[in-house]
């Protein structure tokens, strides 16, 4: 019988065990029926040779398919072995047959009924065979024995078959849940790969609008200045370029690192190179760009990355929403307090609600995403004697993050 105990080769080609399985107990079998063949009776008158190598074969041959018809290949051997009661007085050395057919219903079978059923039959296949074999002569202890034994030696093997199958089956389920916690895994890993991508993508958005919306109000005004003014001022014209340009190489550095890494196959390594330290230098390039900016800030240090960088791009995106839609002459102030958490407000005197919008930004959206990532909160509308302001509270402790797992 082949068992898991063989492994190697002989796993990796079960036709072969079978060939070993079929071949010998073929030559034990048919053998002795076939030389007995050249007599004229076997075991008493009335009983042909050809017949009983019929019946060594049914016995024997049937196994061969013991793997992919268990039940039919049982059930061929167990009314071979029925059909040779009444032909002979004693076993047959095909006998050996009946241990492989209960195996291989046991391990291979996938009826219950049949599995229980060969049970039974080898249960009382000892005491069928050696009621039929009974010799009168011999006392009764030992025959009874036999019977006890040749039924054991059935029912070990049919329990060998089954320990076998349950042991298949065990590993069957442990490798289906293997595949499926590889791919919730890999699911995993894409799900989060989109949110990196995700939130790459925001901050490519909140570089390139506000880059883009300073380059749009330097150059209006430079072009403003070249054709409307009497007298051109070529100082003011170079400042206006050099903001223009530094403005411009800034965006671009930015925007070839994001798209350097969305290229990339791990996004884990990922970390913004900015930070909440980097607000000043931010209030800087805007006042450059010729809106009048107040910053008033707590003292920052110690703010985590994930907050400090929140709390930078809402500052960067409302003061690009001024830029962009506030108007001339407009001014802005920008406060940043420790309060329970970090508490931005960012307020201009421009236009407020007579602003035009063509409702194709994303800005305030943007920065509310980001807000609430953080369990925190923000408001943004127009304020009641004119102008905008934007209001946004960050917990200082946000909790883990989703990159935080990865």
């Amino acid at each position: 019988m082949d068992t898991p105990a063989l492994g190697g080769p002989l796993a990796r080609h079960p036709r072969v065990v079978d060939a070993l399985v079929v071949g010998p107990l073929l030559l034990l079998g048919v053998l002795p029926a076939t030389l007995a063949a050249v007599g004229p009776e076997v075991d008493g008158p009335g009983v042909p040779a050809g017949l009983v190598l019929v019946v060594t074969l049914l016995q024997v041959v049937p196994l061969w398919w013991r793997r992919t018809r268990p039940e039919v290949a049982a059930a061929v051997v167990v009314l071979a072995h029925l059909a040779q009661l009444p032909l002979t007085d004693g076993p047959l050395p095909s006998n050996v047959a009946a241990p492989f057919a209960a195996y291989a219903v046991a391990a291979w079978s996938g009826s219950r009924p049949a599995r229980l059923a060969v049970l039974v039959v080898c249960v009382l296949s000892g005491g069928l065979g050696v009621a039929d074999w009974w010799d009168p002569e011999l006392s009764a202890v030992p025959q009874v024995i036999n019977a006890i034994f040749f039924s054991a030696v059935a029912s070990l093997c049919w329990a060998w078959g089954d320990l076998t199958r349950r042991r298949r089956e065990l590993l069957e389920r442990l490798h289906e849940q293997n595949l499926a916690l590889r791919r919730d895994r890999d699911q995993r890993v894409r799900i989060a790969a989109q949110d990196e991508r995700t939130r790459i993508a925001r901050e490519m958005h909140d570089v390139v609008a506000h880059s883009l919306a300073v380059v749009v109000v330097q150059a209006d005004g430079g072009a403003y200045a070249a054709t409307g003014s009497t007298q051109w001022d070529r100082e003011q014209a170079a400042r206006t370029l050099e903001t223009i340009a530094a403005t411009a190489r800034e965006a671009l550095a930015e925007t070839r690192r994001l798209v350097g890494v969305l290229r990339a196959d791990e996004l884990d390594g990922y970390a913004p190179t900015e930070s909440v330290a980097d607000l000043p230098t931010l209030v800087h390039r805007v006042r450059s760009s010729g809106l009048p900016v107040e910053l008033v800030s707590d003292d920052l240090d110690g703010v985590s990355r994930d907050v400090g960088l929140a709390a930078l791009r809402i500052v960067q995106e409302a003061l690009t929403n001024v830029i962009k839609h506030a108007g001339p002459g407009a001014t802005a102030s920008v406060r940043v307090r420790r309060d329970d958490g970090l508490c931005v407000t960012v307020e201009d005197d421009g236009r407020g609600a007579a602003a035009t919008d063509d409702g194709q930004g994303y800005g305030v959206v943007g920065m509310r995403e980001r807000a609430s990532a953080l369990g925190g909160h923000l408001a943004a509308g127009p304020r009641a004697g004119g102008g905008y302001l934007v209001t946004a509270h960050l917990p200082e402790d946000p909790g883990p993050t989703r990159e935080d797992h990865l």
